[in-house]
């Protein structure tokens, strides 16, 4: 099986600077979005410091160890990783008076023979699609979304909720935050999109879907969901990530590694 990678930001019509980040390092399957919050531009800063660290620590950790590691020594090492990188933006926040109160949402894929390694922080999404059926394969850390799961909100009237933006978590606004993490099976011609709110808050399920089954290059699904997201307002920044799994298994006792040369 081998990996294919793309990705995209866009800064919408709204805004005049881009506070969205995103970083790969195909070499080692790693994919990482970021959309940054605060005032000043610190939410720039933010995202960037974030996408910036995880490529260069995870990286190169992943480089060094990462093909005869266990799941478990790389799931502790994304852990290790965040945690490091979300210490440098809160002490950046509180030591510079222009970054105070910055923070970044974050979405973390490590792609290995065993599965996608999927972390997120926030209400930056990652979703599947599989069979032609798109599924979100993260779940939002929201105020929204906790108000949903209470059954406060039904999924239509949560469409209009003023709360839609207010996340419950996020990286760097505190000393320590806590990586939700976890383990998906990968399957040959699986299609996965991490996305920042500007996509998903513009586009519902169905859009996106429909956008990514009639854009087969990975480059042009990435212009069409982004014009989509701009056509229907563009309220925010866009950032996008898409990897697609392709080719077969090989057979039982054959290793085989997802994204080229160890």
């Amino acid at each position: 099986m081998t990996l294919e990678f793309f990705s995209a930001t866009d800064v919408g019509r709204a805004r005049d600077n881009n506070e969205d980040s995103v970083a790969l390092d195909e070499s080692v399957g790693l994919a990482v979005l970021a959309d940054g919050m605060g005032g000043y531009n610190a939410g720039e800063v933010a995202s960037q410091m974030l996408t910036g660290f995880i490529r260069a620590e995870l990286g190169r950790w992943l480089k060094e160890s990462g093909a005869s590691a266990s799941v478990s020594d790389v799931r502790r090492a994304m852990d290790i990783c965040v945690d490091n990188a979300n210490r440098a933006i809160f002490n950046a926040a509180n030591t510079n008076p222009r970054y105070a109160g910055m923070g970044t949402t974050l979405v973390l894929g490590v792609f290995r023979p065993e599965g996608l390694l999927l972390g997120h922080v926030g209400d930056s999404r990652a979703y599947r699609m599989r069979g032609g059926q798109l599924t979100q394969i993260s779940r939002d850390h929201s105020l929204l979304q906790e108000q949903l799961d209470a059954g406060l909100l039904t999924p239509e009237e949560a469409v209009f909720s003023s709360n839609k933006n207010l996340v419950t978590r996020a990286v760097g606004v505190e000393d320590a935050v806590m990586l939700e993490l976890h383990q998906h099976e990968l399957q040959p011609g699986d299609l996965y999109l991490f996305c920042s709110d500007g996509l998903s808050d513009m586009l519902d399920d169905d859009a996106l879907r429909q956008l990514l089954i009639n854009h087969p290059s990975l480059s042009e699904a990435a212009q069409a969901l982004i014009d989509g997201a701009n056509d229907m307002g563009g309220r925010d920044n866009i950032a996008l990530v898409l990897v697609r799994a392709e080719g077969r298994v090989r057979s039982e006792g054959r290793a085989w590694w997802p994204f080229g040369k160890r």
